[in-house]
């Protein structure tokens, strides 16, 4: 029996059920909030359905499957995760979002978790799981230092033309893919973008975070480079090891940059 985790139980329980009587699959999994007793009323479930033959990549299938499973309302393939194992689900009775993801034996031997067995046939996923290495992908912090000083010279020529729906946009990014996986990193938590940071970071850092966010305006855009700038280098000072070069020379040029745009 599944611990009470809600409608998100109910609907793996009847899932497992559904499942089990097909000869093609092998398993069902729940990961993500599952694993962490972290579901309340508005988390969404994330399934694993390992089958013997594969799956993904026919999308008539992989829909055929999640009607199956309950009143679909939508579906899409994740291509914009780049993952099109993926089938993001809307259902309805009750309304739930729910992520399937179908592999084959072999593609689950390699994940970022270790999921929870909702039905294993044969005990063929626990053999897998004992016998191989989850791992969440982490940060390439060179990869970041590389590429920060390039991303705020390009928002700068955006905010100095006028273009400040685009430089609004851009910060979202910046967040994405800079602050929010150093922010997990720091507390030790898997780097999901900007995913609960409110739960986890340090008021500190939350507000530096906060002040990040630009409105539609000249003035506020540039404060928000400035302290985006800030906390880069607050987060650079405390994750970066001497391994990482530093892009110093085009650091010092981009904020002299800054101090071109910011006085136009």
């Amino acid at each position: 029996m599944i611990s009470n985790k809600g409608v998100q139980a109910d609907f793996a329980e009847r899932a497992a059920r559904i499942c089990e009587k097909d000869d093609d699959v092998v398993g069902l999994t729940a990961g993500g909030s599952w694993l962490k007793n972290e579901i309340d009323e508005f988390s969404d479930l994330d399934l694993i359905l390992v089958s013997k033959q594969k799956i993904s990549g026919n999308k008539e299938k992989m829909l055929s499957y999640a009607v199956g499973l309950g009143t679909l309302l939508s579906a899409f393939t994740g291509e914009h995760i780049g993952d099109k194992r993926v089938l993001i689900c809307l259902y309805d009775n009750p309304l739930l979002h729910v992520d399937i993801k179908f592999l084959t034996i072999e593609e689950f031997s390699s994940r970022v978790e270790s999921p929870f067995l909702l039905l294993d046939k044969g005990g063929e996923l626990k053999k897998v799981i004992n016998s191989t290495v989850a791992g969440f992908p982490l940060p390439d912090f060179q990869w970041i230092e590389d590429r920060f000083w390039v991303w705020i010279h390009y928002v700068l020529t955006k905010i100095g033309r006028g273009e400040y729906f685009e430089s609004v946009d851009f910060f979202a990014s910046l967040r994405a893919y800079v602050f929010g996986p150093m922010l997990h990193i720091k507390v030790h938590s898997e780097p999901r973008g900007v995913r609960k940071l409110e739960f986890i970071s340090a008021d500190e850092d939350i507000g530096l975070l906060k002040a990040t966010l630009p409105e539609y305006s000249k003035q506020s855009l540039l404060r928000s480079v400035e302290n985006s700038v800030l906390l880069y280098r607050k987060l650079r000072l405390e994750l970066y090891t001497g391994k990482i070069s530093l892009k110093k020379e085009a650091e010092e040029k981009v904020m002299h940059y800054f101090d071109e745009i910011s006085s136009k």
